[in-house]
């Protein structure tokens, strides 16, 4: 099998990093920061450096374009990866910069890599540097730097948010990795069916480094095969295989897409709910840790409007400690479901939350005498327990005008049932039992 690219050297090295772009002009992706007349387009063209933080999901071209930027400055570009490096790299980064700036007034552009693995000391190693103007600093990370990067680093750069390549930028990549001759595929004359194309450009789920890697293993069982060479939709599928779409347990994906399940069932969209669970499913999420959040979901967007969808999500979530996956899963897609379609309520949740506010501003008032419990003579002799009115010897087992909160505390009515489902009879109830208080009063 021949696989030589006419590169020596350079054909060892990984296709994706071979066809790392080299000018602005092969840049692919990333318009809405890097069109005509965007702040950063802008900047670049001009030369103008600035501190930068570069956020966006793995294989969107963090790395590249901080080269590139340094390039169009005609700065120094010096490469940390937070996982290997510490306060001494830094330290030998910055007396390079200080030697170029002193040879011939050359800035320097220091990218740190994964900079939300380096913790808030690493992090504040940098600022004395950035305010003297030894460095210029791009951070990459795929985690929110809103979290992860340190509010005085984070004041000195503009963040600027990358997004995963559409198909159709996936679908450029490879089309120019299959045709370049001089650092990819194109003196392998290998050609791609259009239906595998789109097929690995969907597979590398926005991430182009995943693309070119997919591209460079069906290009070698493509030659492996009878002349021509064709990268087939067998031949696709079979390097696409198995790859989970992104996931970050515990980072912005995970709670962006939570945040899009709870949504969506509230929202009362059965089919985006269960797309949602599934992409969570599918990602690796813990469906333990999905059975909880349908609870939630139940006792605080669902509520008294329908109690059933309480007892139906503790149901799934037993179903599914009982069956384990994939069976039991089934159980909290049929619970995501219901609850989606079911009325919503979150009159209960408010209530509770209003109490909390009142406990937290009120303190520790008295709870009134009537109300306490009363077991000895002692406390019967203090008042305790006088005069309270049993409400099953009261007509309807209500006991009108009678007052329940702390003396000292004014009315509140918390609870406000809304008109869908079950508390429209709740909420209707009320409103007799309030207005026969009111006739007591």
């Amino acid at each position: 099998m021949n696989t030589s690219t006419g590169l020596d050297g350079d054909a060892l090295r990984p296709l994706a990093d071979r066809m790392r772009p080299r000018t602005l002009a092969e840049y692919v992706g990333q318009r809405h920061i890097l069109a005509p007349g965007k702040p950063l387009a802008a900047s670049i063209a001009q030369g103008q450096l600035h501190s930068l933080i570069l956020w966006g999901p793995p294989g969107t071209g963090k790395t590249t374009l901080a080269r590139l930027i340094a390039q169009a400055s005609n700065a120094q570009f010096i490469a940390l990866s937070a996982v290997m490096a510490g306060v001494k790299d830094i330290r030998a980064a910055v007396e390079a910069a200080r030697a170029a700036r002193a040879a011939d007034g050359r800035r320097t552009l220091l990218f740190l890599d994964e900079v939300h693995r380096f913790n808030k000391s690493q992090q504040d190693t940098f600022l004395p540097y950035l305010e003297d103007g030894t460095l210029t600093f791009v951070g990459a990370t795929t985690e929110n730097p809103s979290f992860e990067v340190v509010s005085a680093l984070l004041s000195r750069a503009r963040v600027y948010v990358l997004k995963a390549l559409s198909v159709e930028d996936l679908e450029a990549l490879i089309r120019s990795a299959l045709t370049d001759a001089e650092r990819g595929l194109g003196r392998q004359h290998i050609a791609i069916e259009p239906a595998a194309l789109e097929l690995l450009a969907r597979a590398a789920d926005g991430d182009g480094r995943r693309a070119l890697n997919m591209l460079e293993l069906g290009a070698s069982l493509a030659e492996a095969a009878p002349a021509p060479h064709t990268i087939t939709r067998a031949v696709a599928e079979e390097v696409a295989g198995g790859g989970l779409r992104r996931f970050d347990k515990g980072g912005d994906q995970f709670y962006d897409q939570i945040s899009a399940l709870h949504k969506s069932v509230r929202g009362s969209d059965p089919d985006a709910a269960l797309y949602w669970l599934c992409r969570m499913l599918d990602g690796g999420c813990d469906p333990a840790y999905l059975a909880r959040r349908i609870v939630r979901m139940a006792v605080e967007d669902i509520g008294l409007a329908d109690p059933r969808a309480l007892a139906l999500t503790i149901d799934a979530w037993e179903a599914y400690d009982r069956l384990g996956s994939p069976e039991g899963e089934l159980a909290l897609g049929t619970a995501v479901t219901y609850l989606a379609c079911a009325p919503k309520s979150n009159a209960a949740y408010v209530a509770m939350g209003e109490a909390m506010q009142d406990v937290a501003k009120f303190g520790t008032l008295e709870v009134p005498a009537p109300l306490r419990n009363a077991p000895t003579k002692l406390m019967r002799d203090l008042g305790y327990g006088r005069n309270y009115r049993y409400a099953h010897d009261e007509p309807d087992a209500f006991a009108a005008g009678e007052r329940y909160l702390p003396e000292s505390m004014p009315d509140r009515r918390y609870y406000r049932p809304v008109p869908r489902g079950l508390e429209i009879k709740i909420g209707e109830a009320l409103a007799r039992l309030r207005a026969r208080n009111e006739s007591k009063g």
